[in-house]
């Protein structure tokens, strides 16, 4: 700093600099009018004399001690800080920095929503070398698979359902409305509708915008029975039933925990229950709308089970199943148990990943609560194949699937299908502005703002929701077909391979720990060894009658 400014430092502050000129400005601007009646002269009195009142506010308030200390000057600090999230998108970060989701991968949407070419030039930009890197093995014999509506049958694994539903293998995850925007369900729903997909309602119900379109629906019931609520927030089977057996509700969903913030409850303040939003949720208007953190209608996995199949009598036998993070592994043991014990078994279970996060949460339950998708859905596929009953019962998984590679392997760990939550707000728009819960979405994605909103115009969001999912399901067929495959079903383990360092490589088959049919209950009978001593620890912990552990030590 030069040495005459240190010197006038020390007399006039220069964090006072802005201020000061804030003033000057106002006289110069007042000299320039008064002599000359020059519209610059009123201008410049003007734009001083705000400048200079926000100073004096700025010295007199006390909340912000950046603002005492450097009036007018420090409001730069604040609008640096707000346009921050969008410098760094669109100038600072890299293709392949993910935070949560890369360029490359909106990219990779957005093209495909548009109808774009989503071609690459001059190779991958990743590393092929780095530790982690995986691919998926290739045929010299490609196959030719004559479609891309690739379908799985959920329901016909002997319950009680009498309604099977034939799904996609790619679906929008569950997004409630009031959490996304009326004109963001609406074409949700017109796309779903057109490529012959499902929609999960999210906790929040049904609304009218996902039923105007017409597309096929999971109705997900969280804890709050939105929906199929009496007035004190108890499930009420009327109200269910009338709801379920609607033509356009395919599957029922119990959810029990969500990726972003699992055993944790929530609240919609008063203030944003609207007239629209409490007439789908069956709530009070203007009232605090609470979500608890545990399921009211059941307190041990035996009444888990049965209120399932009490959800599958009332809704007229179509497929039942539930959606959870996994936590506690002897928990989720428990309800496998209650599963052979009653001889009730769910027709799908949905395994949330906690990289997940359509909803916002606090930070730790963001980052550090909750199994990743990779661990939860292997472990519950596990379960059921160790059982000798996999064949009874449907998976499907969501957390950060975007492409075609990302449902394949999903497919190799074991699920039968994926949704996307954030894929398909993407598609419908989304610049990942991480303002959802703040009702300032640039986009009009989660606003409930009417003019944010008018920025989504339905017909033409909605056919880019349709051409994400076809376009994605091309370039799956195309894996299928390179694989020498038929249906992404029959991708396994030994298709997908990882490299573990610099000079070793193994297929997931060898990698991860897959158990063979009957052999979980083998080995509780002694007849084979535990595959591994967290199996054995939590199973024997685990009891039907209870999410307790058995020794009663968490």
């Amino acid at each position: 700093m030069p040495r005459w400014l240190l010197r006038l430092n020390e007399y006039v502050p220069v964090r006072y600099g802005a201020w000061a000129l804030s003033v000057l400005l106002a006289l110069v601007g007042g000299v320039v009018w008064g002599v000359t009646r020059h519209e610059s002269g009123l201008w410049m009195l003007g734009l001083g004399v705000g400048l200079t009142v926000l100073g004096i506010n700025d010295m007199r308030q006390t909340s912000r001690s950046v603002l005492r200390n450097y009036p007018v000057m420090g409001h730069l600090r604040y609008l640096l800080e707000f346009i921050r999230p969008e410098m760094r998108q669109y100038f600072i970060e890299s293709d392949n920095e993910a935070a949560p989701f890369s360029r490359q991968q909106r990219s990779l949407v957005y093209q495909r929503a548009k109808g774009e070419s989503d071609k690459r030039p001059f190779g991958t930009q990743r590393d092929v070398g780095a530790t982690g890197y995986e691919w998926i093995s290739h045929s010299i014999a490609p196959s030719e698979v004559p479609s891309q509506d690739f379908r799985v049958t959920i329901g016909a694994g002997g319950s009680s359902c009498t309604q099977p539903y034939s799904a996609s293998v790619f679906n929008i995850s569950a997004m409630s409305f009031g959490a996304l925007s009326a004109n963001a369900v609406l074409a949700l729903n017109a796309g779903a509708k057109k490529g012959r997909f499902a929609h999960d309602t999210g906790e929040g119900s049904i609304s009218q915008y996902h039923r105007e379109p017409g597309g096929d629906l999971i109705w997900e019931i969280g804890s709050g029975y939105f929906g199929c609520r009496t007035d004190d927030g108890q499930f009420d089977a009327d109200k269910f039933a009338a709801n379920a057996r609607e033509p356009q509700v395919k599957m029922i969903e119990l959810k029990l925990s969500q990726g972003a913030k699992p055993g944790h409850g929530g609240v919609l303040p008063g203030p944003k229950v609207t007239i629209e939003i409490a007439a789908t949720r069956g709530v009070p208007v203007g009232k605090d709308c609470v979500s608890p953190a545990k399921h009211s209608a059941f307190s041990t996995p035996i009444e888990m089970m049965q209120f399932i199949e009490r959800l599958r009598q009332l809704s007229g036998g179509k497929p039942v199943g539930f959606k959870f993070c996994v936590g506690h592994v002897w928990e989720w043991f428990a309800m496998a148990k209650a599963m052979r014990e009653t001889g009730i078994w769910p027709d799908f279970i949905v395994v949330d990943g906690a990289e997940g996060g359509t909803g916002a949460a606090p930070l730790e339950f963001t980052d550090h609560v909750g199994a990743p998708l990779q661990e939860g859905l292997l472990l519950v596929h596990n379960t059921l194949v160790g059982l000798g009953e996999r064949h009874r019962v449907k998976i499907g998984c969501a957390g950060k699937v975007i492409s075609a590679f990302d449902i394949a392997r999903m497919m190799a760990l074991g699920a039968d299908w994926c949704n996307s939550g954030r894929g398909f707000m993407f598609a419908l728009g989304c610049i990942q502005a991480q303002s959802c819960h703040t009702g300032e979405c640039p986009t009009g994605v989660t606003s409930q703002d009417p003019w944010r909103q008018r920025a989504l115009v339905v017909p033409d969001k909605a056919e880019r929701v349709y051409r994400f999912h076809h376009n994605t399901l091309y370039a799956l067929k195309e894996l299928v077909q390179a694989a020498g495959l038929q249906h992404p079903n029959d991708i396994t383990a030994d298709h997908i391979l990882r490299r573990v360092s610099g000079f070793e490589v193994g297929r997931l088959a060898n990698l991860l720990t897959y158990l063979r049919p009957g052999e979980l209950l083998a080995a509780e009978l002694g007849e084979v060894a535990w595959r591994t001593p967290g199996f054995e620890q939590y199973w024997r912990r685990a009891r039907a009658d209870s999410f307790e552990p058995a020794d009663g030590v968490h």
